[in-house]
């Protein structure tokens, strides 16, 4: 697990060491355990060291910044060069199936001199070239340089668990691990990028495909690689090369389904294990977090010393405190908790906004960002999360009525009374909400948005300034269209686009804010594909029970009791109650300077609105919270709203 970056320059141009020195120094709590540069001046041999000096005279600079974890020597340094010198790598993540790969790779006469998972990565694309990327499982984001054929080559993981941006620059080109390393190049301003900055601010949408909430930095999206030729790097176009496509649906009985999920799932719970450091576990009690801490003791049994860390609501209501003291006695775990409070989140929110490096959608980022920091100050350095499983397990209510709308579209009457019944009660949604819900999945997409309107849903609410955003040429997001599969549909959607590569980003930066690599076994692209693969009432059981053939296959290894539980909290944070009581913190920064000077609100009514929700005659629903966060982001990173 590391940070790493790149810079290209034109012909004729040349890198400043100091600049690419900067650039490391911006991403060591990504790597504090070594750092390397390449340079290279597009002729020579390129030169590579810890001294920037090396990059003395080169138009083209590599940065890597290191966190041990396996193979730990000076074999495993970066950035780490072929036998010949022709193919120099750097590298951010872990490649889990890297000793089976080295095997095959072994077999075609490549010789290793380290037992790191790097080499093998190196190897392997040296050997297959991008077709290497679909036999990996692990999380990546790399940088190849190729000297012969004069191009760099980058990738991102499947589902972008670690992340990677790009600029074009100063006529060449830069990446980089974090978007605040990016903005350390010289001329490169902030600015807002219109689009982003609204989905964010009226739906908490963020992390959509390439463009970030900065105009003109780009993320490389998950299942995506960038192939940069040097000479003309203003060409290069992401490429796809994986993603969850509709399939024949299983025939395996719900008996032999659940027992292939949990081989399945056992199989990638054994592989994220594999570290030269302790491995710990994030665990919040849900069944997600649950499964993955009793797999861990399944698997190793007394031969793992298991800690997990929780965070733990200060409101009662909220609490999971019950369900992590379950587990963690069942796993034999030792147990850290954190009890953040409201004045807590004064006290960080910078540090956690230059952490982010892009808005987040509510406070619940700050309770997994101390979560890691109490990882991180125990002296763990990988941990094991559950998150991943609640976007195609359909672990969360609203799923019921995709369900439901499955059922409607397949004309299947009968049933989808039957399921809404049953449902119903069982979602925590009430007839009504599953109603609603699966009436706006079945609308035609050009009828969504005046149907919003009908409910009182407007595309710009009174605290946004609707011409600001409408002179930008700013569009509402239309969800996916849905055929018969719409449950499934939904889930790929959620997958790809709204939903998991925002919760991904939280978790990545929250994680290496204190160098903890959080590992996330759910993901991978084989259980991923077989749970899609699942009739839909083997996802959502015929009484509305979610993850419903995820709960069979754990059963004999996760607590019962964690398994029949139907209520979903999640990880969330008393946020009304913390504002309401930092309500002169808040009334500070909407009428800040810093605000005054963002123009896509309308302060006046955010503040009205705000007082509606003090007062209790206004619904809380987030977006006070977003407005804050963007206030504080604009100011903290200095952003342009200009054109």
């Amino acid at each position: 697990m590391c940070g790493i970056a790149g810079v290209l320059l034109p012909r004729g141009a040349a890198i400043d060491p100091g600049l690419a020195a900067d650039l490391g120094a911006s991403l060591k709590h990504r790597g504090p355990d070594d750092l390397g540069f390449l340079g290279w001046d597009g002729e020579t041999a390129a030169r590579r060291g810890r001294d920037p000096a090396v990059l003395a005279g080169g138009r083209l600079a590599l940065v890597h910044r290191r966190l041990s974890i396996i193979d730990r020597s000076e074999a495993g340094w970066q950035p780490m060069a072929s036998p010949d010198g022709r193919y120099v790598i750097v590298f951010n993540g872990e490649i889990y199936n890297y000793r089976e790969l080295r095997r095959e790779l072994e077999d075609r006469r490549h010789v290793f001199a380290s037992r790191s998972d790097t080499e093998v990565l190196l190897a392997a694309f040296i050997e297959w070239g991008d077709k290497a990327l679909a036999r990996l499982v692990g999380m990546f984001a790399f940088a190849v340089l190729d000297t012969a054929d004069r191009r760099l080559f980058l990738a991102r993981d499947f589902f972008g668990i670690k992340p990677l941006y790009y600029t074009h620059w100063g006529g060449g080109f830069a990446f980089a691990s974090e978007i605040k390393t990016l903005l350390r190049l010289p001329g490169l301003k902030p600015r807002a990028h219109a689009q982003r900055l609204y989905e964010y601010l009226r739906f908490g949408l963020s992390d959509r495909g390439g463009p970030t909430m900065f105009a003109g930095i780009e993320q490389l999206p998950p299942a995506h690689y960038l192939d940069v030729s040097l000479d003309r790097p203003q060409e290069a176009r992401p490429v796809r090369y994986w993603r969850v496509e509709p399939g024949q649906v299983s025939t395996l009985s719900f008996e032999d389904a659940a027992a292939k999920l949990r081989e399945l799932f056992l199989d990638g719970v054994r592989l994220h294990l594999r570290s030269d450091v302790a491995v710990g576990a994030a665990l919040s009690g849900g069944i997600d977090s649950s499964a993955t801490v009793m797999a861990m003791r399944h698997l190793q049994g007394d031969g793992i010393d298991l800690h997990t860390f929780s965070y733990v609501a200060d409101d009662p209501g909220l609490s999971e405190e019950k369900w992590v003291d379950l587990v963690a006695s069942a796993a034999a775990a030792t147990v850290h908790k954190v009890r953040p409070v409201a004045d807590d989140l004064v006290a960080d929110l910078d540090r956690l906004i230059e952490t982010q490096d892009e808005p987040f959608a509510s406070t619940s980022i700050y309770a997994q960002h101390r979560v890691f920091r109490l990882a991180g100050e125990a002296g763990i350095k990988v941990t094991l999360d559950g998150q991943g499983a609640d976007e195609y397990l359909a672990g969360y209510p609203t799923y019921v009525a995709a369900r439901l709308a499955s059922l409607l579209r397949r004309g299947k009457m009968a049933e989808a009374l039957k399921f809404l019944r049953r449902a119903a009660s069982t979602s925590g949604l009430g007839l009504t909400g599953v109603l609603l819900r699966a009436g706006g999945l079945l609308l035609p997409s050009g009828l969504a948005a005046p149907a919003r309107r009908l409910v009182g849903e407007s595309a710009y609410p009174r605290w946004l300034d609707g011409a600001f955003f409408a002179e930008r040429g700013v569009t509402p997001p239309e969800s996916g269209r849905h055929g018969r599969d719409t449950l499934a549909e939904r889930l790929r959607e959620t997958l790809e686009d709204r939903s998991l590569p925002a919760l991904l980003r939280y978790a990545d930066r929250n994680a290496m804010a204190f160098s903890v690599e959080s590992r996330m076994p759910f993901l991978t692209p084989a259980l991923v594909e077989f749970v899609l693969s699942l009739p839909e009432h083997y996802i959502i059981a015929p009484d509305g029970t979610t993850k419903a053939v995820f709960r069979r296959a754990m059963r004999g290894i996760v607590p019962d009791a964690v398994l029949d539980r139907r209520d979903k909290i999640g990880f969330v944070t008393p946020e009304h109650s913390w504002l309401d009581k930092l309500a002169p913190w808040v009334d500070r920064i909407l009428t800040s300077e810093a605000a005054a000077a963002i123009p896509a609100l309308d302060l006046e009514a955010l503040r009205r609105e705000w007082g509606a929700v003090r007062s209790g005659r206004g619904h809380f629903d987030g977006h006070v919270w977003r407005g804050i966060n963007m206030i504080r982001w604009a100011e903290r990173y200095d952003v342009s709203f200009a054109d």
